[in-house]
């Protein structure tokens, strides 16, 4: 890119290690069974409920320290917290499946994952999909559900898939190129690049649908192969949020470049409107059509797409921590005034704490939010539908912003 985000490179100190140790749960040593012990959820898929960004909470240009909630471990999964189990899967300590409410819970999830396995994507990582694979680099993530329930009682499987098999990473990033190379005045917009209109092209459209029931079928045979009924646990089937407003929402002008060198949000309107009517509810509709052309009896669907709305990045009704007034993420009423969405970040990470790759994913307060909602949607153990959307400001006696399963 021809330009790059100001960003401090001061390292944060802050850290919430009392706070990740509450959250984090550790897979019991002993061995039940289906049907037999505790009660688990477990998350298989992609960024989206790994924990991906669940380091931060909020943005700001003023240096790490006043938003890093987690620390250089946040992302440390492995029995001791010391690494991670897969390197850049980026399972955070605040990840959603992190429910709380006396469950215990196991993310298999993987930051990059597509339906299918990758074993060596472009940067040297592996990147499981839900399906069985078994090589030196590891093995999919049906296949890791598979072992895991065989010897846990596993009531709910949380999934969502399908973002990186439309290539959303590879169109946000055109979108920002686009942003910041061409003028206002005679801009491009990603909308029309081949990166999109080929992601969105009906045909495409139809084969990821089908790579996605495909997948959720994977899930079915690992449950069944681990010794479940179909009618044993539920799997609950999520979509994705919308990241970023569209163009009346924004709080930075469209000209010249303070919407991505602050704000961190490079989209021009007319893409920033593209993506919230059309781009998102492609992917959206066809999450969900490919649940329903799998044919699984046992699936229940959890609609994120307005959850984080008056929260996203760059909206007109949050602001980073300094446009705020605040001390830091920690501050009274942080969470009503902050973003809930990481911010797009460019090479200018290289000597900081921050990845590219936690750009445009929900951060700690995002991922609390959607904890919130996914314990609603257990529901006891009665695991149910609905559509998460924000409810009053503040926090609830978990800590969590208060959100509503409708």
């Amino acid at each position: 890119m021809s330009r790059s985000l100001k960003r401090s490179l001061a390292l944060g100190t802050t850290a919430i290690a009392a706070i990740a140790a509450s959250l984090v749960t550790t897979p019991a040593a002993h061995a039940d069974g289906p049907g037999v012990g505790a009660a688990w959820v477990v998350s298989v898929g992609d960024s989206y409920i790994s924990g991906e960004a669940g380091r931060w909470a909020g943005n700001s240009n003023n240096g790490e320290s006043y938003i890093d909630a987690g620390g250089s471990t946040t992302y440390f999964d492995n029995a001791s917290h010391t690494a991670e189990t897969i390197n850049r899967c980026h399972r955070s300590f605040a990840s959603e499946i992190v429910v709380g409410g006396g469950l215990n819970s196991l993310n298999l999830a993987c930051s990059g994952a597509q339906t299918t396995t990758v074993p060596s994507d472009s940067n040297g990582y592996f990147k499981p999909g839900l399906d069985f694979y078994n090589g030196s680099a590891g093995q999919g993530q049906a296949l890791m559900l598979q072992n895991f329930a065989a010897t846990h009682n596993v009531k709910l499987v949380a999934v969502s898939i399908g973002g990186n098999d439309f290539n959303f990473a590879g169109i946000v990033q055109d979108c920002v190129t686009d942003f910041l190379t061409t003028p206002s005045w005679w801009p491009s917009y990603c909308k029309n690049d081949s990166v999109t209109t080929n992601a969105m092209a009906s045909s495409n459209v139809a084969t990821v649908r089908s790579h996605i029931a495909t997948a959720l079928q994977n899930i079915r045979t690992a449950m069944r192969n681990a010794g479940y009924s179909d009618g044993s646990w539920t799997l609950e089937l999520q979509n994705y949020p919308s990241p970023i407003p569209s163009s009346s929402g924004f709080r930075y002008s469209q000209s010249g470049y303070t919407r991505q060198n602050t704000g961190g949000c490079g989209f021009w309107n007319a893409d920033a409107d593209y993506a919230n009517a059309t781009l998102l509810p492609t992917i959206n509709n066809a999450v969900f059509g490919a649940g329903t052309d799998s044919g699984l009896s046992n699936i229940k669907t959890l609609n994120l797409q307005g959850a984080f709305n008056g929260r996203r990045l760059c909206e007109n009704t949050v602001g980073l921590i300094e446009e705020e007034g605040l001390s830091g993420w920690r501050a009274s009423g942080a969470v009503d005034k902050t973003e809930w969405i990481n911010q797009i970040r460019t090479v200018s990470t290289a000597n900081s704490d921050y990845y590219i790759q936690e750009s445009l994913h929900p951060n700690y307060w995002g991922q609390r939010a959607l904890a919130n909602c996914l314990l609603q949607a257990y529901n006891g153990g009665t695991p149910k539908s609905g559509s998460c959307v924000r409810g009053a400001n503040g926090l609830n006696a978990a800590g969590e912003p208060n959100m509503l399963l409708q």
